[in-house]
């Protein structure tokens, strides 16, 4: 195993069940998926919280939120950081959506988005659109944090039709 170690238990695809997950928000709140079946999820992961591109894609997201809303979406940001550096986050950047706390990085992990650099562990920029049956719908394995919010909703639009 070399320094760049990328997780590969999740050879997911569109159409499988969505991975399961139950973590801490910023506020301690706990989220489970299975809270959210009858809505469209999306699950955006991130590497690092107050960085250049996270920040832009998180603050996308929040600029977004009024149009995500009316889609009938329920957004989570998700990192291996702590509860604590979500809190401080998203009171920083006015960030009005979950931000989950996947300190292990089980989650990721689960939806092959875990990469290693030595010990150090990051989510992958990656983002899954789950339909309301819990099912995958869109999977972003390549993200540009500037357009992405957008490309988003264009994508939730033409699956709802």
């Amino acid at each position: 195993m070399g320094l760049f170690n990328t997780s590969s238990t999740a050879d997911l695809s569109v159409g499988m069940p969505a991975p399961s997950f139950e973590l801490a928000d910023q506020t301690g709140k706990t989220h489970n998926l299975k809270d959210y079946l009858g809505k469209w999820v999306v699950l955006y992961f991130y590497p690092k919280d107050d960085t250049p591109g996270c920040t832009k894609e998180a603050c996308a997201f929040r600029d977004d939120i009024a149009t995500l809303q009316s889609l009938d979406v329920q957004v989570f940001g998700v990192s291996i950081d702590s509860v604590k550096s979500h809190a401080d986050f998203a009171e920083k950047f006015s960030l009005q959506f979950p931000l989950l706390a996947d300190t292990g990085g089980d989650i990721a992990n689960s939806y092959g988005s875990l990469t290693k650099l030595g010990p150090l562990k990051l989510a992958k920029r990656h983002t899954f659109i789950i339909d309301p049956k819990g099912k995958l719908a869109k999977i972003y394995r390549s993200v540009n944090p500037a357009s992405h919010s957008d490309q988003v909703i264009a994508d939730i639009k033409l699956l709802q039709n």
